[in-house]
């Protein structure tokens, strides 16, 4: 007989029902989603919860009135836009499917407190920082930053249960040592320098396991486990070192993606899995040892590697990364040689084979690294990079 759906996976199967297609891309500033939080429907609720250095609103959405209690924030750096696209297609979710048996459970058995931009100047910018020019999550110990406070504010007033830390992280990124990229990472932060396993560490480590299995489904060999190194200036950190078990969701790279609408949703999968595992407390049947199962990242990938490419007569690999510009509120991206080297032993998103053939500089200048090359010459012919 088959097995039944989850009834979490099942509305994950429905993602192009809910999946608001009106937001898309990596740029995303506050003037890109106040439409949709003034419009969020009757069963979730919009406070205005404080204002960047710049004077924009942050807002906080909730929803449910259960007794285990999650906050979630998301773009507390303003350039990292997929997990805030994935919140706003989770809360379209629970709007256009009001009697789901899931959409429901979550109702009953959680109050769900999502930050959706807690960075609307760095969103605008399109910069980790914000307007000062501080990093947030490197902020959480002195709070000298508004919006470091905003969201103090919020976790001390809401005393909640778990905390879901929602990032972006960058293409370079390999779950584990094998040629996969990480699409989707977790990482439970540690509590001290030692990284003790303390009781709400283990808590969050049997959540990521739970999470995990679920999405292998997805994305199998490209989930990743975080570098776990701590910093009490880091939110996490904070957060787990005051005892609430915190998991930290980084977005990453899946194949011909840079746009991220595909990881968008993954995540979405992800934090629907985690609400999942609370609610119902399938955590408890998985272990620290699945977590440390998880392959730990590592940085293996560049965008673009040319190999056995022959430069000043010499063959070379060359990598290629690109950079993220914004121009006319979009994101261009800048393909811009890191190395020229005999062999470069890194895995790439996109490999070229040369055959020994010269490349050079559209412009037939040699090339050299540091250079922005969006289209070469690959045997007299034009090879376009992106």
């Amino acid at each position: 007989m088959k097995q039944k759906q989850p009834v979490h996976l099942d509305l994950v199967e429905k993602y192009d029902q809910f999946k608001n297609e009106e937001i898309r891309g990596r740029y995303l500033t506050y003037a890109h989603i106040e439409k949709f939080l003034k419009d969020v429907g009757d069963d979730c609720d919009l406070k205005k919860i404080g204002e960047s250095v710049q004077g924009a609103p942050i807002h906080s959405l909730n929803f449910g009135s259960g007794e285990l209690k999650i906050l979630a924030w998301s773009q507390m750096h303003g350039n990292e836009s997929t997990t805030t696209k994935a919140i706003l297609d989770i809360f379209s979710a629970l709007k256009k499917f009001p009697d789901h048996p899931f959409v429901q459970q979550i109702k009953e058995k959680i109050s769900f407190r999502v930050i959706p931009m807690l960075n609307p100047d760095g969103a605008k910018a399109y910069t980790r920082l914000n307007a000062n020019k501080v990093d947030l999550n490197r902020d959480a110990f002195e709070l000298q930053e508004k919006e470091s406070k905003v969201l103090r504010q919020e976790f001390d007033h809401f005393d909640p249960d778990f905390c879901f830390n929602l990032h972006d992280q960058r293409t370079i990124f390999s779950a584990g040592s094998k040629p996969f990229p990480a699409t989707l990472s977790f990482l439970t932060p540690a509590m001290n320098q030692d990284r003790e396993i303390l009781p709400s560490r283990t808590i969050s480590m049997k959540v990521i396991a739970s999470i995990t299995n679920d999405l292998k489904k997805f994305v199998p060999n490209q989930i990743g486990r975080y570098d776990d190194a701590y910093n009490i200036n880091c939110t996490g950190d904070t957060f787990q070192t005051r005892g609430v078990p915190t998991i930290l969701f980084e977005a990453g790279h899946y194949n011909n993606d840079y746009n991220r609408e595909t990881t968008r949703k993954y995540v979405v999968a992800a934090i629907l899995s985690g609400l999942n595992a609370i609610a119902t407390k399938t955590w408890e049947s998985f272990t620290v040892e699945d977590y440390f199962k998880i392959p730990e990242n590592q940085k293996l990938f560049y965008d673009v590697i040319l190999r056995n490419a022959r430069v000043k007569g010499k063959i070379v690999d060359i990598a290629i990364q690109f950079k993220e510009q914004l121009v006319d509120e979009k994101i261009n991206f800048l393909p811009t040689v890191e190395k020229i080297e005999p062999s470069i032993i890194f895995y790439a998103h996109k490999e070229v084979n040369c055959n020994g053939d010269e490349v050079k500089k559209i412009n037939e200048e040699e090339l050299h690294e540091n250079d922005i090359v969006n289209k070469i010459f690959l045997k007299s012919e034009v090879l376009i990079i992106i």
